[in-house]
Protein backbone atom coordinates (compact mmCIF):
# COMPACT_ATOMS: atom_id res chain seq x y z
CA UNK A 1 0.00 0.00 0.00
CA UNK A 2 2.61 2.45 0.77
CA UNK A 3 4.09 1.66 -2.72
CA UNK A 4 0.86 3.15 -4.09
CA UNK A 5 0.35 5.81 -1.92
CA UNK A 6 3.95 7.07 -3.15
CA UNK A 7 3.37 6.45 -6.71
CA UNK A 8 0.10 8.45 -6.61
CA UNK A 9 1.47 11.10 -5.07
CA UNK A 10 3.96 11.20 -7.69
CA UNK A 11 1.17 11.17 -10.44
CA UNK A 12 -0.17 14.03 -8.77
CA UNK A 13 2.53 16.30 -9.01
CA UNK A 14 3.81 15.13 -12.39
CA UNK A 15 -0.08 16.13 -13.69
CA UNK A 16 0.01 19.34 -12.29
CA UNK A 17 3.39 20.34 -13.87
CA UNK A 18 2.21 18.91 -17.20
CA UNK A 19 -0.68 20.55 -17.05
CA UNK A 20 1.32 23.79 -16.06
CA UNK A 21 3.66 23.53 -18.89
CA UNK A 22 1.43 22.99 -21.63
CA UNK A 23 -1.02 26.15 -20.69
CA UNK A 24 2.35 27.72 -21.30
CA UNK A 25 2.60 26.37 -24.62
CA UNK A 26 -1.01 27.47 -24.89
CA UNK A 27 -0.14 30.84 -24.65
CA UNK A 28 3.23 30.86 -26.42
CA UNK A 29 1.87 29.59 -29.03
CA UNK A 30 -1.15 31.45 -29.49
CA UNK A 31 -0.43 34.81 -28.37
CA UNK A 32 -0.84 37.86 -29.84
CA UNK A 33 2.27 38.77 -31.95
CA UNK A 34 1.90 42.21 -30.30
CA UNK A 35 2.34 40.93 -26.95
CA UNK A 36 5.25 39.42 -26.86
CA UNK A 37 7.46 40.44 -24.20
CA UNK A 38 4.92 42.24 -22.15
CA UNK A 39 1.79 42.24 -20.17
CA UNK A 40 3.32 39.11 -18.22
CA UNK A 41 0.95 39.49 -15.13
CA UNK A 42 -2.26 38.93 -17.40
CA UNK A 43 0.19 36.15 -19.24
CA UNK A 44 0.14 34.74 -15.49
CA UNK A 45 -3.43 34.74 -14.57
CA UNK A 46 -4.30 33.30 -18.09
CA UNK A 47 -1.97 30.33 -17.43
CA UNK A 48 -2.51 29.83 -14.06
CA UNK A 49 -6.79 30.11 -14.33
CA UNK A 50 -6.62 27.85 -17.14
CA UNK A 51 -4.21 25.05 -14.98
CA UNK A 52 -6.66 25.42 -12.35
CA UNK A 53 -9.72 25.12 -14.78
CA UNK A 54 -7.82 21.43 -16.06
CA UNK A 55 -6.78 20.72 -12.32
CA UNK A 56 -10.36 20.87 -11.14
CA UNK A 57 -11.26 18.23 -14.23
CA UNK A 58 -8.43 15.80 -13.20
CA UNK A 59 -9.52 15.98 -9.37
CA UNK A 60 -12.33 13.42 -10.13
CA UNK A 61 -9.73 10.62 -11.33
CA UNK A 62 -7.32 11.60 -9.01
CA UNK A 63 -10.52 11.42 -6.17
CA UNK A 64 -11.38 7.78 -6.89
CA UNK A 65 -7.53 6.79 -7.13
CA UNK A 66 -7.23 8.29 -3.76
CA UNK A 67 -10.85 5.78 -2.89
CA UNK A 68 -8.13 2.90 -3.87
CA UNK A 69 -5.99 3.04 -0.76
CA UNK A 70 -9.03 2.21 1.57
CA UNK A 71 -10.36 -0.96 -0.63
CA UNK A 72 -9.05 -3.36 1.77
CA UNK A 73 -10.70 -1.21 4.94
CA UNK A 74 -14.43 -2.07 6.40
CA UNK A 75 -14.98 1.75 6.48
CA UNK A 76 -13.24 4.72 5.16
CA UNK A 77 -12.16 6.12 8.49
CA UNK A 78 -9.99 2.72 9.13
CA UNK A 79 -7.04 4.24 7.40
CA UNK A 80 -5.36 7.27 6.33
CA UNK A 81 -6.28 8.27 2.74
CA UNK A 82 -3.39 9.46 0.68
CA UNK A 83 -4.39 12.92 -0.26
CA UNK A 84 -6.41 15.36 1.85
CA UNK A 85 -8.99 15.18 -1.17
CA UNK A 86 -11.59 17.58 1.07
CA UNK A 87 -9.48 20.05 1.41
CA UNK A 88 -7.72 20.12 -2.07
CA UNK A 89 -11.40 20.23 -3.72
CA UNK A 90 -12.28 23.25 -0.70
CA UNK A 91 -9.04 24.86 -1.86
CA UNK A 92 -9.50 24.29 -5.70
CA UNK A 93 -12.96 25.86 -5.73
CA UNK A 94 -12.29 28.96 -3.48
CA UNK A 95 -9.57 29.41 -5.83
CA UNK A 96 -11.77 29.02 -8.69
CA UNK A 97 -13.94 31.36 -7.69
CA UNK A 98 -11.27 33.86 -6.24
CA UNK A 99 -9.86 33.98 -9.90
CA UNK A 100 -13.41 34.61 -11.50
CA UNK A 101 -14.76 37.17 -9.56
CA UNK A 102 -11.77 39.34 -8.02
CA UNK A 103 -8.08 38.50 -10.18
CA UNK A 104 -9.13 37.99 -13.51
CA UNK A 105 -11.15 41.30 -13.04
CA UNK A 106 -7.93 42.96 -11.96
CA UNK A 107 -6.12 41.58 -15.09
CA UNK A 108 -8.76 42.63 -17.26
CA UNK A 109 -8.82 46.30 -16.22
CA UNK A 110 -5.28 46.82 -15.81
CA UNK A 111 -4.42 45.48 -19.06
CA UNK A 112 -6.99 47.33 -21.07
CA UNK A 113 -6.58 50.52 -19.25
CA UNK A 114 -5.36 53.34 -20.94
CA UNK A 115 -1.44 52.83 -21.40
CA UNK A 116 -1.25 56.91 -21.37
CA UNK A 117 -1.78 56.57 -17.42
CA UNK A 118 1.22 55.99 -14.94
CA UNK A 119 1.08 52.30 -13.69
CA UNK A 120 0.23 53.22 -10.30
CA UNK A 121 -2.99 55.12 -11.53
CA UNK A 122 -3.99 52.29 -13.89
CA UNK A 123 -3.45 49.70 -10.80
CA UNK A 124 -5.67 52.16 -8.56
CA UNK A 125 -7.99 52.44 -11.01
CA UNK A 126 -8.24 48.61 -11.56
CA UNK A 127 -8.28 47.93 -7.66
CA UNK A 128 -11.24 50.06 -7.59
CA UNK A 129 -13.31 48.22 -9.89
CA UNK A 130 -12.51 45.38 -8.07
CA UNK A 131 -12.82 46.33 -4.53
CA UNK A 132 -16.94 47.13 -5.57
CA UNK A 133 -16.81 43.93 -7.19
CA UNK A 134 -15.82 41.82 -3.94
CA UNK A 135 -18.58 44.70 -1.93
CA UNK A 136 -20.94 43.23 -4.02
CA UNK A 137 -19.93 39.80 -4.12
CA UNK A 138 -19.28 39.98 -0.42
CA UNK A 139 -22.69 41.34 0.07
CA UNK A 140 -24.27 38.79 -1.75
CA UNK A 141 -22.59 35.62 -0.50
CA UNK A 142 -23.02 37.20 3.47
CA UNK A 143 -26.80 37.44 2.87
CA UNK A 144 -27.31 34.18 0.72
CA UNK A 145 -25.45 32.36 3.71
CA UNK A 146 -27.05 33.84 6.34
CA UNK A 147 -30.71 33.31 4.56
CA UNK A 148 -30.05 29.58 2.72
CA UNK A 149 -26.37 28.77 4.18
CA UNK A 150 -28.25 25.73 5.68
CA UNK A 151 -28.35 21.73 4.72
CA UNK A 152 -31.26 19.82 5.49
CA UNK A 153 -30.93 15.79 6.07
CA UNK A 154 -33.76 13.68 5.26
CA UNK A 155 -33.42 10.73 7.95
CA UNK A 156 -35.88 8.02 9.32
CA UNK A 157 -35.86 8.04 13.48
CA UNK A 158 -35.67 3.76 14.31
CA UNK A 159 -35.45 3.07 17.60
CA UNK A 160 -35.74 -0.68 19.35
CA UNK A 161 -35.16 -1.91 22.95
CA UNK A 162 -32.72 -3.58 24.10
CA UNK A 163 -31.66 -7.20 25.07
CA UNK A 164 -29.01 -10.19 25.81
CA UNK A 165 -27.45 -11.28 22.68
CA UNK A 166 -29.64 -14.72 21.85
CA UNK A 167 -28.54 -18.00 20.81
CA UNK A 168 -31.09 -18.38 18.69
CA UNK A 169 -32.60 -15.91 15.77
CA UNK A 170 -36.26 -17.85 15.27
CA UNK A 171 -37.96 -15.06 17.34
CA UNK A 172 -37.64 -12.73 14.60
CA UNK A 173 -38.92 -12.70 11.48
CA UNK A 174 -39.93 -10.29 8.44
CA UNK A 175 -43.47 -9.55 10.57
CA UNK A 176 -41.78 -9.03 13.76
CA UNK A 177 -38.27 -8.00 12.94
CA UNK A 178 -37.59 -5.97 16.38
CA UNK A 179 -36.57 -6.82 20.31
CA UNK A 180 -39.51 -7.19 22.58
CA UNK A 181 -43.39 -7.97 21.95
CA UNK A 182 -44.33 -4.78 21.25
CA UNK A 183 -43.57 -3.24 17.82
CA UNK A 184 -41.23 -0.80 17.55
CA UNK A 185 -39.80 1.47 14.81
CA UNK A 186 -36.33 -0.65 14.12
CA UNK A 187 -37.21 -1.65 10.40
CA UNK A 188 -36.57 0.49 7.93
CA UNK A 189 -38.39 -1.14 5.31
CA UNK A 190 -41.52 -1.81 8.10
CA UNK A 191 -41.48 1.82 9.36
CA UNK A 192 -44.18 4.48 8.61
CA UNK A 193 -43.83 7.76 6.68
CA UNK A 194 -44.77 9.30 10.21
CA UNK A 195 -40.97 8.01 11.19
CA UNK A 196 -39.36 10.55 8.54
CA UNK A 197 -37.51 13.66 10.32
CA UNK A 198 -35.79 16.61 8.85
CA UNK A 199 -32.44 17.72 10.40
CA UNK A 200 -31.09 21.29 10.02
CA UNK A 201 -27.43 21.91 10.13
CA UNK A 202 -25.53 25.11 9.25
CA UNK A 203 -22.95 24.61 6.42
CA UNK A 204 -19.35 26.11 6.87
CA UNK A 205 -18.79 29.30 4.79
CA UNK A 206 -16.02 27.71 2.55
CA UNK A 207 -18.41 24.59 1.85
CA UNK A 208 -21.14 26.99 1.18
CA UNK A 209 -18.59 29.17 -1.35
CA UNK A 210 -17.92 25.86 -3.19
CA UNK A 211 -21.78 25.06 -3.17
CA UNK A 212 -23.03 28.10 -4.99
CA UNK A 213 -19.52 28.07 -7.21
CA UNK A 214 -20.52 24.93 -8.26
CA UNK A 215 -24.51 25.98 -8.85
CA UNK A 216 -23.35 28.87 -10.76
CA UNK A 217 -21.13 27.06 -13.00
CA UNK A 218 -23.62 24.31 -14.01
CA UNK A 219 -26.49 26.83 -14.64
CA UNK A 220 -24.16 28.97 -17.13
CA UNK A 221 -22.45 26.02 -18.24
CA UNK A 222 -26.08 24.84 -19.17
CA UNK A 223 -27.15 27.96 -20.58
CA UNK A 224 -24.26 28.48 -22.74
CA UNK A 225 -23.72 24.72 -24.31
CA UNK A 226 -27.57 24.90 -24.62
CA UNK A 227 -26.97 27.98 -26.72
CA UNK A 228 -24.15 26.44 -28.53
CA UNK A 229 -25.66 22.59 -29.33
CA UNK A 230 -28.64 24.85 -30.45
CA UNK A 231 -26.90 27.39 -32.79
CA UNK A 232 -24.48 24.15 -34.33
CA UNK A 233 -27.05 22.97 -36.18
CA UNK A 234 -28.69 26.19 -37.35
CA UNK A 235 -25.17 27.46 -38.56
CA UNK A 236 -24.77 24.51 -40.50
CA UNK A 237 -28.57 24.91 -42.09
CA UNK A 238 -28.02 28.98 -42.52
CA UNK A 239 -24.87 28.13 -44.22
CA UNK A 240 -26.35 26.09 -46.64
CA UNK A 241 -28.93 28.26 -47.59
CA UNK A 242 -26.37 31.09 -47.84
CA UNK A 243 -24.16 28.75 -50.04
CA UNK A 244 -23.25 30.25 -53.25
CA UNK A 245 -25.79 29.18 -55.83
CA UNK A 246 -23.77 29.15 -59.28
CA UNK A 247 -20.16 29.92 -60.81
CA UNK A 248 -20.03 34.02 -61.61
CA UNK A 249 -18.51 35.13 -64.59
CA UNK A 250 -14.95 36.52 -65.06
CA UNK A 251 -16.35 39.69 -65.52
CA UNK A 252 -18.17 39.39 -61.96
CA UNK A 253 -15.05 38.29 -59.91
CA UNK A 254 -13.05 41.17 -62.04
CA UNK A 255 -15.95 43.55 -60.27
CA UNK A 256 -16.18 42.01 -57.09
CA UNK A 257 -12.25 41.50 -56.55
CA UNK A 258 -11.28 44.85 -57.36
CA UNK A 259 -13.71 46.15 -54.55
CA UNK A 260 -12.18 43.99 -52.43
CA UNK A 261 -9.51 45.45 -53.14
CA UNK A 262 -10.25 48.78 -52.57
CA UNK A 263 -11.29 47.78 -49.00
CA UNK A 264 -8.12 45.77 -48.76
CA UNK A 265 -5.95 49.45 -49.54
CA UNK A 266 -8.48 51.02 -46.66
CA UNK A 267 -7.90 48.70 -44.31
CA UNK A 268 -4.00 48.93 -44.99
CA UNK A 269 -4.11 52.89 -44.46
CA UNK A 270 -5.76 52.57 -41.04
CA UNK A 271 -3.71 49.76 -39.52
CA UNK A 272 -0.63 52.09 -40.79
CA UNK A 273 -2.12 54.78 -39.05
CA UNK A 274 -2.59 53.03 -35.59
CA UNK A 275 0.62 51.35 -36.14
CA UNK A 276 2.74 55.27 -36.02
CA UNK A 277 -0.01 56.07 -32.91
CA UNK A 278 1.33 52.39 -31.63
CA UNK A 279 5.48 54.38 -32.03
CA UNK A 280 4.68 57.32 -31.20
CA UNK A 281 3.05 56.16 -27.35
CA UNK A 282 -0.50 57.13 -27.84
CA UNK A 283 -2.01 54.10 -27.31
CA UNK A 284 -5.10 54.68 -25.62
CA UNK A 285 -8.83 53.65 -24.86
CA UNK A 286 -9.14 55.20 -28.43
CA UNK A 287 -6.35 53.49 -29.73
CA UNK A 288 -7.27 49.97 -29.02
CA UNK A 289 -10.95 50.37 -29.80
CA UNK A 290 -9.93 51.30 -33.42
CA UNK A 291 -7.63 48.33 -33.16
CA UNK A 292 -10.28 46.26 -32.76
CA UNK A 293 -12.47 48.03 -35.47
CA UNK A 294 -9.74 47.21 -38.01
CA UNK A 295 -9.59 43.75 -36.68
CA UNK A 296 -13.29 43.20 -37.36
CA UNK A 297 -13.03 44.55 -40.39
CA UNK A 298 -10.15 42.42 -41.54
CA UNK A 299 -12.37 39.34 -40.85
CA UNK A 300 -15.18 40.24 -42.64
CA UNK A 301 -12.70 41.16 -45.80
CA UNK A 302 -10.75 37.38 -45.90
CA UNK A 303 -14.87 36.00 -45.50
CA UNK A 304 -15.69 38.03 -48.48
CA UNK A 305 -12.10 36.86 -50.10
CA UNK A 306 -13.06 33.66 -49.60
CA UNK A 307 -16.55 33.14 -50.36
CA UNK A 308 -15.16 34.54 -53.79
CA UNK A 309 -13.13 32.43 -54.08
CA UNK A 310 -16.29 29.70 -53.60
CA UNK A 311 -17.76 31.31 -56.57
CA UNK A 312 -15.28 31.53 -58.94
CA UNK A 313 -12.74 28.66 -58.60
CA UNK A 314 -9.85 28.43 -60.69
CA UNK A 315 -6.95 26.38 -61.84
CA UNK A 316 -7.21 23.32 -63.62
CA UNK A 317 -9.69 21.33 -61.55
CA UNK A 318 -12.03 24.15 -61.10
CA UNK A 319 -15.21 21.79 -61.83
CA UNK A 320 -13.76 19.20 -59.12
CA UNK A 321 -13.29 22.32 -56.45
CA UNK A 322 -17.09 23.46 -57.52
CA UNK A 323 -18.30 19.78 -56.51
CA UNK A 324 -16.19 19.64 -53.93
CA UNK A 325 -17.73 22.81 -52.65
CA UNK A 326 -21.39 21.84 -53.12
CA UNK A 327 -20.93 18.35 -51.38
CA UNK A 328 -19.40 20.75 -48.36
CA UNK A 329 -22.97 22.39 -48.24
CA UNK A 330 -24.83 19.21 -48.98
CA UNK A 331 -22.68 17.69 -45.75
CA UNK A 332 -23.34 20.87 -43.43
CA UNK A 333 -27.46 20.52 -44.16
CA UNK A 334 -27.26 16.95 -43.66
CA UNK A 335 -25.27 17.37 -40.44
CA UNK A 336 -27.50 20.15 -39.18
CA UNK A 337 -31.19 18.31 -39.86
CA UNK A 338 -29.47 15.30 -38.16
CA UNK A 339 -27.97 17.31 -35.17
Amino acid sequence: MGDFNLALVIVAIVVCILVFFFNIYLLVNYQHPDDKNQAYFPKFVVVFGLSIAAISILMLPADVANRQACRHSLYNGACNLTLPMKTLWLVVYIVDAVLVFFVIPFAMFYYEGDQDKSIGKRIKSSLMWVVATAIVCGLVLGILYGVVGKVDFTVRHLSSAATAFPSSWTDYTSNQPCIGSSFHQCSAYAASASSEKTWTMRATFPEYVVALATIVGSVLFSIFGGVGIVCLPLGLIFSFIRRPKAVITRSQYIKEATELSKKAKELKKAADALHQEERSGSKGRKWRKNVKSVEKELLLLEEDVKALEEMYPQGEKAETTWALTIIGYLAKLILGVLG
